[in-house]
């Protein structure tokens, strides 16, 4: 079982296409911010560099202060606004999936620490990947500890997020689970059926965004209630007891 972080946990979403907060752009792709603690790391990095800083300035945020990056999958709307990022920031460490091409590592390494993931991997106190899942297109998701149990980050969920939540709950409860589910192209029925799964998984907040599609965020929104996050770029969620 996961032991709690001491201090609260804070999860904004930088870019996205589904507005949320005025006064930032939304562009198609994904990315997260998560402050645990002393660390800070961001999770996919959208698909355009200028965008993604031009976000993270309104929402007075230093790309600075970032200790490492975490790119779910080599999907440029998930990666575009990494050079941006380590154009500014020389001291990150960089957490790819051991699957991506040769030449991205090799780019990548010539400006920041790369960290290839195959397996689970603790980036640091309460913050691990899944490793990488999938055949087709592969890809890892982040899982955050909190006080109210775990925060699973999708950035389009292609091994499916049923199968995500699945790996992530061998550390604890899933308290949320936010991110691209990419389900825009899925029938009602089968969205139904992911979402009876996972509450059948004990998944207790949703809040999906980018790839999810409109029809099933309407469907996650009807079946979660109270408990369905609208999110979107500049969404701030803290978590604490």
């Amino acid at each position: 079982m996961p032991v709690s972080p001491p201090n609260p946990v804070m999860v904004t979403i930088l870019y996205d296409n589904n507005p949320y907060e005025s006064g930032l752009t939304t562009a198609w792709g994904f990315a997260c911010l998560v402050e645990s603690g002393e660390t800070t790391v961001l999770f996919d990095a959208g698909g355009s560099g200028p965008t993604l800083l031009s976000n993270m300035a309104a929402l007075d945020i230093d790309p600075r202060t970032l200790d490492a990056v975490i790119l779910s999958h080599g999907h440029s709307d998930h990666t575009g606004g990494l050079d941006a990022v380590l154009a500014v920031n020389d001291r990150l460490a960089v957490y790819l999936p051991q699957s991506f091409a040769p030449e991205y590592k090799t780019w990548v390494s010539e400006q920041a620490s790369v960290v290839e993931v195959s397996g689970p991997v603790v980036v640091a106190d309460g913050i691990r990947t899944t490793g990488e899942l999938g055949t087709t297109i592969v890809e890892q998701s982040l899982i955050v500890e909190t006080d109210e149990g775990l925060i699973v980050l999708t950035g389009c969920a292609h091994p499916g997020v049923v199968e995500i939540v699945r790996r992530a709950e061998v550390y604890g409860e899933v308290y949320l689970v936010m991110g691209g589910f990419h389900l825009k192209d899925k029938s009602a029925g089968e969205i139904g059926a992911v979402i009876t799964e996972l509450k059948r998984l004990g998944v207790q907040k949703i809040a999906p965004c980018h790839c999810t599609g409109e029809q099933a965020i309407r469907l996650f929104e009807a079946a979660f209630g109270p408990d369905f996050i609208r999110a979107g770029a500049g969404l701030r969620l803290l978590i604490q007891k």
